[in-house]
């Protein structure tokens, strides 16, 4: 058997990769961050166990990765969704309740991910969390930020504060008295968007196939002898 080329062999480690993510984002939103294993998320993905040190350095590392990119594709699905707007404020206001989808939505994940981020080692670098920070700042100059990069930081930080305050244990607010004071703050009509309550929102809310946002393509076979590349550095120096 002829040896695979050089651009096979990148797809087949791209979608491992992706079924490592996507893997990790289901068990961790099943079962919670400590009762998920790095060897449950190889037999999820059905991966070599070796194989995941191979993409990242720990389970923190792959797990902040896994919610950054749900986070990501589902912002993006969100804002470019038809009809299509070009509307900065339809935008954000949209960004907003992709955000807050995902905290009720997904409270035991996103409760995870606000942890990780307030250990000392904080964001993680990666891909994932690159192309999330691209496309908020994007939504942040098309609703007409005159400083992206004063801007940009405060939306963050004001999504994570609502995030934090929906998934706290026992005493979280709702979405609905976050969301008015996010839209009264950007200066948005409380019908854009996707508003708490409408057809829409349930549709979202009911969604829990996450497959879209991960592309793990089956049509070839790359699932890898488990000694082939188990202990092989990441030779990038990337997540």
């Amino acid at each position: 058997m002829s040896p695979r080329s050089a651009s096979v062999n990148e797809e087949l480690r791209r979608r491992s990769r992706e079924r490592l993510l996507q893997a990790a984002v289901e068990l961790v939103g099943e079962h919670g961050y400590e009762a998920t294993t790095l060897g449950d998320i190889a037999d999820r993905a059905g991966s070599a166990r070796g194989l995941v040190s191979y993409y990242f350095p720990g389970k923190r590392q792959l797990v902040q990765s896994a919610v950054h990119r749900l986070m990501h594709r589902t912002l993006e699905e969100a804002v470019e969704r038809e009809p299509r707007s070009e509307d900065g404020g339809e935008r954000m206001a949209r960004a907003i309740d992709a955000i807050l989808g995902l905290a009720r939505d997904r409270p035991v994940l996103m409760r995870q991910h606000m942890a990780g981020l307030l250990q000392a080692e904080g964001f993680v670098q990666c891909p994932e969390q690159k192309r999330l920070a691209e496309l908020l700042r994007d939504v942040v100059a098309r609703h007409g930020s005159q400083n992206v990069d004063v801007d940009y930081p405060m939306m963050r930080s004001l999504l994570m504060g609502a995030v934090y305050a929906m998934v706290l244990p026992n005493v979280p607010m709702s979405i609905t008295t976050l969301r008015a004071e996010l839209f009264k703050r950007y200066r948005l009509e409380w019908e854009m968007g996707t508003p708490p309550g409408s057809g829409a929102a349930a549709a979202a809310a009911g969604d829990s196939d996450l497959s879209r946002f991960f592309a793990t393509g089956e049509e070839l076979d790359d699932r890898p002898d488990p000694g082939q590349r188990a202990n092989t550095p990441d030779q990038s120096g990337q997540l």
